[in-house]
């Protein structure tokens, strides 16, 4: 295996404030802590405090509530502060996100006029200089030239698709190469990229900070080291150590279509796939390297294609996997709370499966781990056939499918994806509470709750639906009899996992 390049982050030589807006996404979740070592001090802008409960470096950080949507505390928030990092994007949050992000990044730039901000930092994306751009690009762009026309001097970067463990190009480039031997592809992929691992992203927004001069200009930064698209894939193939892949090129475009097809044979929705495949129809190459001039490469050079992907799958190997595009993608924005036991649901309709199993000779401890490591490449311990196909149909419908996964395969904390699920509640040991991100007429839950019976345990296992609609009723009518067999296996099926040494 290639040298893994640990980062030694240095402390800055000049400490100051910096609001990162965008802390729970996938960057702003790795940039803070790095943030943090450098020794600055470090506010996080976010719209639901709780999904940095169990973040790690919570504790270190002012945290602000704010609302990006409206402004609301940003200018608060944004006072006293010495440098924005900017890091929001809407792709993923439906067809108008273009006004959207247009919209935040004008507030975002009048509150820090407004609070005294000395510089923002902006990532965008990698793409030539022409008027025809796809919307994902336009939109990246147009951003970038509403900070950069603001009066608060701002640096825009500009990069191509990000290879980290975890980050959606990755896992797109990665779920094609596994999944596919022959794929046959649209010309797009004959387009020429220039990955840049995260490693070096992060490394650039860090040290954007500590610039005296007011610099105003948008930069491309890259690797230097640029293939096509299907060269990306095939050579993911090989140090994964996959039998070769091969890319049949069809004389086609097709951008709507091939976002779909990635869309169903990845864990990406479709919504942040159409985007993504659109933004692959140009190409996406640095056109220069002025950024040079004013942040020197990292002291032990830029990360390569190859080096980049070897770390990423490295750092999965040893389980430390920060941030995934999945986490916050959604995360607990949109939790339905309270429980639909809680007093405030009275009135509403609740249908519920209620079981209780007793392990006589397993212990909670020996149970907890099958339980916190459920979904992703574990499964669901009863019927696989089902759950593929219900994954698969929720897939097709814009949901979150079932070939989500998970962040890490044995431990997880509130706010991760489980396939189409999502952690809402966690007392390890204990409890697991899951909230439905599939399609369905209604809202969903699934829990399990371990408890010490007498020598041995007690598993219960409760799905909990409120139905909107007919529609909603009708389903719960019709998944309500596979319950019968899917919970009772499910359960059992647990323990035996669970006795294995």
């Amino acid at each position: 295996m290639a040298q893994s390049h640990p980062e030694t982050i240095v402390p800055s030589p000049h400490p100051r404030t910096v609001l990162v807006l965008g802390a729970t996404g996938y960057i702003g979740g790795r940039l803070v802590p790095r943030l943090l070592q450098a020794g600055h001090r470090v506010r996080v802008a976010v719209r639901t405090p709780q999904k940095l409960e169990q973040v790690p470096w919570v504790d270190q950080v002012e945290v602000h509530r704010v609302d990006l949507d409206d402004g609301d505390g940003l200018v608060e928030a944004a006072t006293g502060v010495d440098v924005i990092h900017h890091l929001v994007h809407s792709m993923g949050s439906g067809h108008d996100f273009e006004k959207k992000e247009a919209a935040t990044a004008r507030r975002v730039a009048e509150a820090a006029e407004a609070a005294g901000v000395r510089r923002i930092v902006y990532l965008g994306g990698l793409h030539p200089d022409k008027a025809d751009l796809s919307m994902h690009m336009r939109s990246r762009a147009h951003v970038g030239r509403i900070l950069l026309d603001s009066p608060v001097p701002t640096i825009a970067f500009q990069a191509g698709i990000i290879i980290g463990s975890g980050s959606a190009s990755f896992e797109m480039v990665r779920h094609l190469a596994m999944t596919l031997r022959l794929m046959p592809a649209p010309n797009w992929v004959n387009n020429r990229v220039e990955p840049l691992a995260v490693r070096d992203v992060l490394y650039y927004l860090l040290k954007a900070v500590d610039l005296d001069e007011d610099v105003n200009r948008a930069f491309d930064i890259g690797s230097h080291d640029v293939h096509k698209y299907a060269d990306i894939m095939k050579r993911f193939g090989a140090i994964a150590g996959l039998k070769p892949r091969h890319v049949l090129v069809l004389p086609l475009p097709a951008p709507t279509l091939s976002g779909i097809w990635v869309g169903l044979v990845t864990p990406l929705p479709f919504t942040l796939t159409l985007p993504l495949v659109q933004s692959l129809q140009e190409n996406a190459v640095t056109k220069d390297s002025d950024i040079d001039e004013v942040i020197p490469p990292p002291p032990d050079g830029l990360l390569g294609y190859e080096q980049s992907v070897r770390l990423a799958l490295q750092r999965e190997a040893e389980g430390a996997v920060d941030t995934n595009w999945a986490a916050v993608a959604g995360g607990l924005d949109q939790a339905a709370k309270p429980l639909p036991n809680d007093p405030d649901w009275a009135g509403a309709r609740v249908f519920t499966d209620d079981r209780t199993l007793h392990f006589p000779d397993l212990t909670p401890g020996q149970l907890w781990p099958v339980i916190e490591g459920i979904g992703g490449k574990n499964g669901w311990y009863s019927w696989p056939l089902a759950w593929r196909v219900r994954g698969v149909w929720d897939k097709i419908v814009g949901g979150a499918g079932l070939n989500r996964g998970r962040r890490l395969p044995d431990r997880l904390r509130v706010g991760d994806p489980v396939d189409w699920w999502r952690v809402e509640e966690l007392e390890s040991g204990h409890r697991l509470l899951l909230r439905a991100e599939m399609r369905v007429s209604g809202r969903a839950w699934l829990e399990f709750t371990i408890s010490k019976a007498g020598g041995g345990s007690d598993l219960r296992q409760r799905a909990i639906f409120i139905p909107k609609g007919i529609r909603g009723q009708l389903y719960w009518a019709f998944v309500s009899p596979f319950h019968r067999f899917i919970f009772p296996a499910m359960a059992k099926n647990i323990a035996r996992a669970a006795e294995k040494p």
